[in-house]
């Protein structure tokens, strides 16, 4: 058995095993479950840090190395543009069908959930109202590269590091190469890292999943059981629809992107972070066939610009909010909605649940009740695993699909 085959079962047994052993803890040591899942979640929390500790060095060194060895600075821009244009397009897609399925599947009218204290979503309420044009644009340019380095804020390290690969490209080959042979050198060694880091998944898995288990039982999946129906059916046909673009594109070499990136999305799905499989989907990108650096130039761009689950997310849940306090909402206002979420949420890649700060953001901005959060935030947790999925197959088949129309994919 390969070993790429063999950590995919083997995540995929630890998955298993983290469901049973944390349904167990919660049936039997129910006063000791909240320990429990502290300690256990620690296994996540050492395989997540692992994956964070190497990111921004990966992004910069790849991006740097990508657009000086492009050379051309309209290709930079040509990829640039195409890109942009998938990555807006891909997101009024994703929005309208969370739109469309909301008003459709009603699950706010028919579900009928404990209204909870607000207190809990305190936090991210009033992280929202800090929210501002201004903390936008801090949030997109760094004022100091080690500072953006040091909170893993991967738009700034994206802003400073396409200003540095042009201006090497610029200065000519004589200058330029021994820093991108350089840079292309730590790349590699990351990525090298990468392959040893991944073993540490099945315990990532293990540990966060048997966690949410172990706390919230197999209760929460009744009393949240529309909801989670209704979100996974939209999340399904967003899937379709993605596949179906990729194919109109990539034919029947789909199949084996997604045999490809199997990996990545069972570990997004079971860690709720596409960020945790950065550095992998680098590396199995690369493999299938997409140009290196269209590769370091697209991906980092898509994990900011790209979030294809969480934006069809945005407007399911605002509108969910909505119908669970009978607020009717008619189609215009909906539609602007609609527009202010695609346009508040770019550039928020980094922000700690950043969904649901521009969800509360968007309540606010339409009367909708900010309180109604909390309702939504004891499940947030398994809607964020088809989220982060979602995420990672938006950005592959972007990343695939330009590498495509720039003629770089190779069989």
């Amino acid at each position: 058995m390969k070993g790429q085959n063999k950590l995919f079962f083997a995540i995929i047994i630890s998955l298993v095993l983290g469901v049973i052993l944390g349904g167990i803890v919660h049936t039997n040591n129910t006063d000791s479950a909240e320990e429990f899942a502290k300690n256990i979640k620690l296994l996540g929390t050492v395989f997540i840090r692992l994956i964070q500790m190497i990111i921004a060095p990966l992004v910069f060194s790849t991006l740097v190395v990508g657009i000086a060895k492009m050379g051309d600075i309209k290709m930079v821009g040509r990829v640039g543009t195409k890109a942009m244009l998938w990555f807006i397009s891909a997101s009024l897609v994703s929005l309208t069908i969370g739109l469309v399925l909301v008003n459709w599947l009603e699950p706010g009218h028919v579900t009928k959930l404990p209204i909870q204290d607000a207190a809990s979503a305190s936090e991210i309420v009033s992280n929202s109202k800090g929210f501002s044009m201004e903390d936008f644009v801090k949030h997109i340019i760094p004022k100091s590269l080690f500072e953006a380095f040091a909170t893993n804020e991967v738009l700034q390290i994206v802003v400073f590091s396409v200003m540095f690969g042009i201006a090497l490209s610029a200065m000519g080959e004589e200058y330029a190469k021994p820093v991108i042979k350089g840079l292309d050198i730590i790349a590699h060694a990351i990525l090298k890292m990468v392959g040893y880091i991944m073993w540490v998944a099945p315990l990532g898995v293990f540990g966060a999943i048997s966690a949410v288990v172990a706390t919230n039982g197999f209760e929460i999946f009744k009393v949240y059981a529309i909801y989670l129906r209704d979100f996974f059916f939209a999340l399904a046909v967003l899937w379709a629809v993605l596949l179906l673009v990729g194919y109109m594109i990539l034919g029947k070499r789909l199949f084996e992107l997604l045999r490809r990136i199997k990996e990545p999305l069972l570990i997004a799905f079971s860690t709720t972070s596409s960020e945790a499989v950065f550095p992998k989907l680098v590396e199995e990108l690369e493999r299938f066939g997409c140009n290196n650096r269209i590769v370091s130039f697209i991906l980092p761009l898509g994990y900011s610009f790209n979030l294809d689950g969480s934006m069809m997310y945005m407007t399911f849940a605002s509108i969910f909010i909505a119908q669970i306090y009978g607020i009717d909402m008619p189609l215009g206002q909906q539609i602007i909605m609609l527009l202010v979420l695609m346009l508040t949420s770019k550039g928020i890649a980094g922000v700690p649940r950043a969904s649901l700060v521009i969800i509360v953001a968007a309540c606010g901005m339409f009367d909708i009740p900010v309180e109604g959060i909390a309702l939504i935030l004891p499940i947030d947790h398994f809607c964020d695993m088809g989220r982060s999925m979602t995420n990672v197959l938006g950005n592959a088949l972007a990343t695939s699909a330009v590498s495509k129309w720039e003629g770089q994919l190779e069989s």
